[in-house]
């Protein structure tokens, strides 16, 4: 594809570069140059004349019509600010020189909106930032008015850029977004507070996916601002609103502000491969499940992860993702590899330094695959309603127990829900969830994030106030799905009647029948759910059974199971409302297992509920399945 260079010769256009090269911003000698003119403009919206700067590209003519980027700066600047701390004449005189630009006018306006627009005294009054507030209007009604009256420049919305730099940025959002119908390409550089909540900035998230052309977001990873920028990020991505997030290393300065408007510049007024946005950025952003302050593992927008450490005296190191991935050493010690793109969830995962499994000290822990191990957590696109949300919050409360029943100490996590303390009368229906093969009673409180979902969907009213307990399945043997049978699970049964029960029932406040009793669980759990639901259906009206069935392959264990079923089918019909069945579709290990079992119950005249959500056997489908299970419960 080629396009025209500003002196009218066609150039090939140029895969645009991750980040401005050393001396983007210096001054060439030999090249063409483009011109800085000041304009004055009436201002209706003011009552004043106002000032604003205006670039011409080289070889401008007055002949040619151009489009249009306005660029804003920041809450300490003026119509100057650019022009003084970025020189953004020099970076655009180069990139025209390489042939990377289409030609276009560059308007830096000052976005104080007010009769003495110059940046002295309190900057930060309230009057100053209304100022920036009302600068939409005068943009809007009266320098875009002017600048095409007198420029006579390209005029249609494809044609028109609105970008700035931390106030600038926050304007560009506000006034860019919100006026679509004005703006295809809308940049923001180290976005400030004055950013509206992403739901203001766009609550239609299909129209712009429709109208922009481009909505470009970057900042740097040691800004105190970044969070703006993220939560803007991180609700287009989960809107699906494609957009470039571009993070490098630096801080709120002209360093990171020369570099965006050097990045965001090439992209303008040309055909846009969408698809390849997310590829467009230096650094990821630390992985939420990062221990405070690591910068590693990244997540790169793509969701690729970037691991990085020091191991100088390794010989070879690896992460183990399930895949494994050799790590690069560079000459301070640094070990980096980029992974492929990871599903959305919580992966476990293992450094391995010379063959040797160790957890990664910058990453959390978390007890999976029978040993502690690290997680990374990928962002959902449908993870809202695990989310933390600004809504009344429920407690995690340790509970220490001795059992009778394996002569040991064992812990449970009992989730109460907001307002637990507030009447000491009330009474609460209590779910018992179990965790899954490997894993202990933190799977559900850490990996599985109850207290969120709950909190959630009690502040949406989507479910009953209830107790969550979240006990340990593990009751000797060799653990996990290799050491079920009878006795396992019988030994399981009797520790949840004998202890667990009589524990919260005698502790908390709870309604002690089974209408307002629940038991569900995943994968070992769902089989532990299974044994223990079905055969004291008078003690739980409700069972979820999460990626989990009776082995197709293990007669031994299933068969006595459906004879009981068989003989008391009656009766569960009558006592379980609903039997809940659910899995992550084809592509999870229990499918088999559940659809074999499912064709049995058939047989049987054993009613249940069935339902699929994609994802395998993993934590974001068993959130979900927890999320859909308790919507049902106790009504």
């Amino acid at each position: 594809m080629s396009l025209l260079t500003a002196s009218g010769a066609v150039a090939q256009q140029l895969p645009i570069a991750k980040q401005a090269p050393p001396g983007f911003d210096q001054p060439r000698a030999g090249i063409a140059t483009g011109r800085i003119d000041t304009i004055a403009y009436p201002s209706a919206t003011v009552g004043t004349v106002r000032k604003a700067l205006v670039y011409t590209p080289p070889g401008y003519s007055k002949k040619k019509k151009y489009p249009v980027l306005y660029l804003l700066h920041g809450i300490g600047g003026d119509e100057q600010e650019w022009l003084r701390g970025g020189q953004p004449q020099v970076i655009l005189d180069n990139l025209y020189a390489e042939g990377k630009l289409r030609p276009m006018l560059v308007v830096m306006p000052n976005g104080r909106a007010m009769k003495n627009d110059r940046a002295v005294g309190n900057i930060y009054g309230p009057d100053k930032v209304a100022a920036f507030a009302n600068f939409e209007q005068d943009l809007l009604r009266d320098l875009i008015p002017y600048v095409e009256k007198t420029y006579k420049p390209l005029t249609t919305r494809e044609n028109r850029a609105l970008a700035g730099l931390s106030m600038g940025g926050g304007q560009s959002l506000n006034f860019g977004l919100g006026h679509l119908d004005k703006f295809a390409w809308v940049g923001e550089f180290s976005a400030a507070p004055n950013t509206k909540p992403p739901a203001e900035l766009l609550p239609d998230p299909e129209q712009a996916k429709k109208q922009l052309k481009l909505l470009w977001l970057s900042c740097g990873d040691a800004d105190g601002l970044l969070f703006v920028t993220q939560r803007t990020h991180d609700y287009l991505y989960q809107h699906r609103v494609p957009h470039v997030y571009y993070l490098e290393p630096g801080g709120h300065d002209f360093k990171v502000w020369k570099n965006g408007l050097y990045m965001f510049s090439q992209f303008l007024f040309k055909p846009v491969d969408t698809a390849a946005l997310p590829s467009y950025t230096v650094l990821g952003a630390p992985a939420a499940t990062n221990v405070r302050n690591a910068k590693y593992p990244q997540i790169l927008p793509d969701n690729r992860a970037v691991f990085r450490l020091k191991a100088a005296d390794a010989q070879r190191v690896q992460i183990d993702l399930g895949r494994k991935y050799d790590l690069v050493k560079d000459a301070d010690g640094y070990w980096t590899a980029t992974t492929d793109t990871l599903s959305e969830g919580l992966h476990y995962y293992s450094l391995l330094l010379d063959g040797l499994p160790v957890a990664d000290p910058a990453s959390d822990t978390f007890y999976g695959m029978g040993r502690m191990a690290s997680g990374i957590e990928i962002p959902s696109r449908n993870g809202a309603f695990y989310a933390q949300q600004d809504v009344p919050h429920g407690e995690v409360r340790q509970r220490r127990y001795y059992s009778k029943v394996t002569n040991s100490w064992r812990q449970m996590y009992v989730y109460t829900p907001p307002g637990y303390g507030a009447n000491p009368a009330e009474k609460y229906p209590v779910l018992y969830l179990l965790h899954g093969g490997g894993e202990d009673e933190t799977g559900w409180v850490k990996q599985g994030k109850t207290d969120l979902i709950l909190d959630n969907l009690l502040a949406a009213q989507k479910a009953k106030p209830m107790l969550v307990v979240m006990l340990d399945g593990n009751v000797g043997g060799p653990g996990g799905l290799a050491g079920f049978g009878e006795n396992t699970l019988r030994t399981f049964e009797n520790e949840l009647k004998q202890s667990v029960l009589p524990l919260v029932e005698s502790n908390y406040r709870v309604i002690p029948n089974a209408q307002n009793r629940a038991l569900a669980g995943l994968s070992m759990g769902g089989l532990q759910t299974l044994y223990a639901g079905v055969r004291n259906s008078d003690l739980f009206s409700q069972l979820g059974v999460f990626s989990s069935g009776f082995f197709a392959n293990n007669p031994q264990l299933s068969d006595p199971q459906y004879t009981f079923m068989k003989a008391n089918a009656a009766t569960l019909n009558a006592n379980l409302k609903p039997l809940w069945l659910s899995m992550g579709g084809p592509e999870d290990i229990a499918y088999a297992n559940n659809k074999v079992m499912r064709a049995k119950f058939d047989e049987l005249g054993i009613r249940y509920v069935y339902s699929e959500y994609p994802g395998g056997h993993t934590w974001p489908v068993w959130r979900h399945d927890l999320y859909s299970f308790a919507q049902g419960l106790f009504r």
